[in-house]
C-alpha cells in the first residue's frame, strides 16, 4: 500500500510539472506574441516607440548616475545590450508566471499582459521624444494580442484529468491540441516580429540612401597638414586619428536613430535671439565649412579609460551661426549664458555660450574622417566644442538650440547630479605595455597618450615604483585641441614594477594626483600598470 502511495504521489507531483511546464511555456509564447505584434505596430507607427525601447529608455532616465555609470564602467558599449536583454529576461519571467496563474485564472493572466501593455504606453508617453497618442499603439497593441494568446493557451494547457498520469479532453484539450495551438501561436508571432522588422528597416532606407548620396563640400578652411612626428612608431599606441569603426560610442539611445538628411532640420530660438532661423542641411553645407582635428572625451572615462578619440571633423563655424542669429556672448552683455541643444531623441545638453563663442572652433559637425558622420556618431549633424566634455558640449543628432541661462533651464545630466560646466581634466594614459603584461628584462618601451584639449600638452613624466619623475619623450603636437602621444625607454629590471604616468597642460598646470570619481566632473589621477619582468 505504501509503495502504490508512494506511486501515486510521484505521479501526482509529475502531473503537475508537466502542467506548469505547460503554463509557463504559454505564458513565453504569449509573451512573444506581445512583442512581435508590438514590434510589427512600430514598423508601421515609429520603431522608437517599441515597447523594450520606451521601457528601456524609461529604465536609463530613471537610473541614478551612479548607477549608469557603474554600467559603462563594467559593461562599456555593451550597456545598451546588456540593458535590453535584461528588459527581456525580465518580461520573460514575468511572462512565464502569468502563464502558470493562467492555469487556474485564465481571465487574470490575461489581465496580468494588459498590465504591461499600460506600463510599455505609460514609458512612451514619458519619453522626451513622444510623438503624441500613436506612440502608445505598439504596447497596447501587443498586450492585446499577447493576452488573448494567453486565455486561449492557459485553456489548451489545463484539461482535467481522468486518471494520474492521462491528460484526457474531458474539460479541457489533448496534448495534441495544445501543441498545435502553441506550434501556430509561436509562427504567427515569429511572422509578425519579421515583417515587424523589415517595416523598421524599410523606413530606415530613406536615412540610409541620403547619407549614402551626401557628398562633402570641399571646406573653406582646411585642417593643417598633421604635424610630422605626431604619430610615435611604438607599437601598441592608439593611432594619432581614431577610425570612425574604433571610435567611442557613449550615449543614452537604446535604437540609434536614422535621420533623413532631407527632411531634417536645425531650429535656433530663444533668449537673445533677435533672428530665429531654421537651417536645412543644404543650406548648411553651403556655408564657408571648416576642417579641424579634435579630440573628443567622455566625462564617463575612468584614468586610463579608452572613452576618447581624435578624429578629423568637418563641420560649420557655430558661433558665426549664432552670431548671424543675433546671439551675444554674455561677456559682451548677451542675455543668455547658456546654449540648450536637444536632439532627435529628446537629449538635452548644456553648453556655456562664452565659450562655444570665444574663438575655439566650436562646430556644428557634417563629416568625421572624411565622410558624412556615421549614424551612430550623430548623422546628419553634430555639435562639438573643443575643451569640453562630450555630455556638455557633442550632441549628437542635433535639431533645437536654445539660448537660455543656467538658472533657468537644468539639461538632462544636471539633473542627474552632473556638473554645469565641465571643462575637460588634464589625463595621461598608459597605452603600453598592458597592466600584469610580462615584458623581457631590459629596454622596454612604454607608451601612450595625454590630452588637455584647447591647452595642450606640454610634458609628460613617467615613474617607475617608487623612483624619480623622468621626462618621456613626447610626439609632436598638432594642435592643443587633440591628443599628444609620449614614449619613454625603460631599463627593465626583473621584479614586479609598477609604471605611473603624469603630464603637465599647456598652461603649466600638473596632472593631480588626486583621485576623483567620474561624477560630477571627470576622473581625475595618475594612471598606473603594473607589469612583470621574469
Amino acid at each position: 500500500m505504501s509503495s502504490f502511495r508512494t506511486s501515486f504521489s510521484r505521479t501526482a507531483r509529475g502531473v503537475r510539472a508537466a502542467r506548469t511546464a505547460r503554463g509557463a511555456l504559454a505564458g513565453l509564447l504569449a509573451g512573444f506574441t506581445a512583442l512581435a505584434v508590438a514590434e510589427l505596430a512600430a514598423g508601421l507607427v515609429r520603431p522608437a516607440a517599441g515597447p523594450v525601447t520606451v521601457v528601456g529608455g524609461a529604465v536609463i532616465d530613471r537610473t541614478p548616475a551612479s548607477v549608469k555609470d557603474f554600467a559603462i564602467r563594467t559593461f562599456g558599449e555593451d550597456d545598451k545590450t546588456v540593458l535590453q536583454l535584461g528588459i527581456l529576461l525580465v518580461l520573460a519571467l514575468f511572462a512565464a508566471a502569468l502563464g502558470v496563474l493562467a492555469l487556474r485564472f485564465r481571465r487574470a493572466g490575461a489581465a496580468g499582459v494588459l498590465v504591461f501593455g499600460i506600463v510599455g504606453s505609460a514609458a512612451a508617453l514619458s519619453r522626451p521624444n513622444a510623438q503624441g497618442a500613436g506612440d502608445v499603439l505598439p504596447s497596447l497593441v501587443g498586450a492585446l494580442a499577447g493576452a488573448a494568446a494567453l486565455y486561449v493557451l492557459a485553456g489548451k494547457a489545463a484539461p482535467a484529468a481522468s486518471a494520474p498520469g492521462v491528460e484526457a479532453a474531458a474539460g479541457g484539450w489533448s496534448r495534441r491540441g495544445f501543441l498545435t495551438a502553441a506550434s501556430v501561436t509561436a509562427a504567427g508571432a515569429a511572422g509578425a516580429g519579421v515583417l515587424g522588422r523589415a517595416l523598421s528597416g524599410q523606413r530606415g532606407r530613406g536615412a540610409t540612401a541620403s547619407r549614402d548620396g551626401l557628398v562633402l563640400p570641399a571646406p573653406a578652411s582646411p585642417a593643417p597638414v598633421i604635424a610630422a612626428g605626431a604619430q610615435t612608431r611604438v607599437a601598441g599606441v592608439s593611432a594619432f586619428t581614431t577610425p570612425n569603426r574604433d571610435f567611442y560610442r557613449v550615449d543614452t539611445a537604446l535604437v540609434v536613430p536614422k535621420v533623413d538628411a532631407a527632411a531634417w532640420r536645425l531650429r535656433i530660438r530663444g533668449k537673445g535671439v533677435t533672428a530665429p532661423r531654421s537651417y536645412s542641411l543644404a543650406q548648411l553645407l553651403a556655408r564657408p565649412l571648416i576642417e579641424r582635428d579634435i579630440t573628443l572625451t567622455c566625462v564617463s572615462n575612468e584614468v586610463g579609460g579608452p572613452y576618447a578619440g581624435n578624429a578629423r571633423w568637418l563641420g560649420v563655424p557655430l558661433a558665426g551661426l549664432l552670431a548671424e542669429c543675433g546671439v551675444e556672448p554674455p561677456s559682451k552683455g548677451g542675455r543668455a549664458d547658456q546654449l540648450v541643444a536637444r536632439s532627435v531623441d529628446g537629449m538635452t545638453l548644456g553648453s556655456p555660450v562664452e565659450e562655444v563663442m570665444d574663438g575655439r572652433d566650436a562646430m556644428l559637425a557634417v563629416g568625421m574622417n572624411g565622410e558624412p558622420l556615421p549614424f551612430e556618431h550623430g548623422f546628419p549633424v553634430r555639435m562639438l566644442v573643443p575643451g569640453l566634455y562630450g555630455y556638455v558640449s557633442a550632441c549628437k543628432w542635433i535639431e533645437d538650440i536654445e539660448l537660455t541661462t543656467f538658472d533657468a533651464y537644468d539639461p538632462y545630466w544636471v539633473r542627474r547630479g552632473w556638473a554645469r560646466r565641465a571643462p575637460i581634466k588634464t589625463q595621461s594614459r598608459i597605452d603600453t605595455p598592458k597592466p600584469f603584461a610580462r615584458p623581457a628584462a631590459g629596454t622596454v618601451m612604454v607608451a601612450g597618450v595625454a590630452w588637455a584639449q584647447h591647452r595642450g600638452i606640454a610634458r609628460v613624466e613617467v615613474r617607475v615604483d617608487d623612483g624619480p619623475w623622468q621626462d618621456a619623450e613626447l610626439a609632436a603636437q598638432d594642435t592643443a585641441d587633440t591628443w599628444r602621444q609620449w614614449s619613454y625607454r625603460w631599463q627593465a629590471a626583473p621584479g614586479g614594477h609598477s609604471v605611473t604616468v603624469r603630464a603637465t597642460d599647456g598652461a603649466g598646470a600638473v596632472q593631480t594626483e588626486q583621485r576623483a570619481r567620474t561624477i560630477p566632473d571627470g576622473a581625475s589621477g595618475w594612471h598606473s600598470v603594473f607589469v612583470t619582468v621574469p
